[in-house]
């Protein structure tokens, strides 16, 4: 299983290091189908390789200057319990049932990705993961992007100032008055929560639901967002695995082990990848193989249940 285990995990570790995200929802596929792992322990499984890959991946984002650390720990504590509660709910869950879910859940994320990939149309945006801060990539906030060019920005070529200019993070921590600040707090509450349920139920990082919010509700840039939802990814991780302790799943340690230094390995070699292929091919390629590994795990899945 090991020599399943070591492209797998680089499989895995290049989509994330070249997309910026996403490629952890892959994991619990490949434990259960190809290194034949039970459902419940692939989810725990997974939880480990996305927490500590994405805990490396923080320290990267930290050096560059990408990641907020008082936004990202509210962030992830305020998911604490989602994270909770949705570990305790997943063990309760009948396996092909689990796979069914979570094959739903892959098609949602094929569809995220699908919208992303408008927004990077054209565009060589560099890796989230790398080890210096890329310029603005395109995202919900910023459907353009932008790239340097003597100074200024393509995007600022195009059109006038005011209409590219995206909040800052500071700007974005200044209170609004009245029901917009009410209305901004129950909208990061809810998707904190929510992905903490994501999280610890199929044990995903949930990095294509914290990045919209962390750059709609918060008004983070979109480097910035990335790097700071992998510190709430890594806080979820660590709280969903500390409830399935007790849960007594078996876990392959030495199989998971070599997955995860494969993954980190991988997310490097991403980072490279990244930065000479046109971002909008990249997500289209993962969006397609998204939606294949959901087909595949329907038709396993679904008959159980009937």
């Amino acid at each position: 299983m090991l020599a399943i285990a070591i492209p797998a995990g680089l499989l895995i570790g290049l989509s994330l290091g070249a997309l910026g995200g996403g490629g952890s929802i892959l994991t619990v596929p490949v434990l259960v189908y190809l290194l034949h792992q039970p459902p419940h322990a692939a989810t725990a499984g997974s939880l480990i390789i996305v927490g500590i890959t994405a805990t490396a991946g923080t320290v990267a984002h930290q050096r560059a200057g990408r990641v907020r650390l008082a936004a990202g720990v509210a962030f992830g504590v305020l998911g604490v319990a989602g994270a909770y509660a949705g570990s305790r709910l997943s063990a309760s869950i009948r396996p092909d049932m689990l796979l069914s879910l979570f094959a739903g859940l892959m098609l949602v994320a094929a569809a995220a990705m699908l919208r992303r990939r408008r927004g990077t149309a054209g565009q060589h945006v560099p890796a989230a993961a790398g080890p210096h801060p890329p310029h603005e990539a395109a995202g919900p906030d910023n459907p353009g992007g932008s790239s340097s060019r003597g100074g200024a920005t393509t995007a600022t070529l195009d059109k006038p100032a005011a209409a590219v200019r995206a909040p800052t993070a500071s700007a974005a921590w200044q209170r609004p008055p009245g029901t917009a600040a009410v209305r901004r707090g129950l909208k990061v509450v809810a998707a904190a929560t929510g992905v903490g349920l994501l999280t610890g139920f199929f044990g995903v990082g949930g990095g294509f639901v914290i990045v919209p919010v962390l750059v709609l509700a918060l008004g983070f840039e979109m480097p910035v967002a990335v790097g700071t939802s992998l510190l709430v990814i890594a806080i979820n991780s660590a709280a969903a695995l500390t409830a399935r302790l007790g849960s007594h799943v078996h876990l392959d340690w030495p199989l998971l082990g070599v997955f995860t230094l494969a993954a980190l390995a991988g997310a490097l070699a991403g980072n490279r990848v990244a930065s000479r292929v046109d971002a909008s091919r990249l997500t289209a390629a993962f969006t397609v193989l998204l939606v294949a590994v959901a087909a595949y795990s329907l038709t396993r899945s679904l008959p159980g249940l009937v």
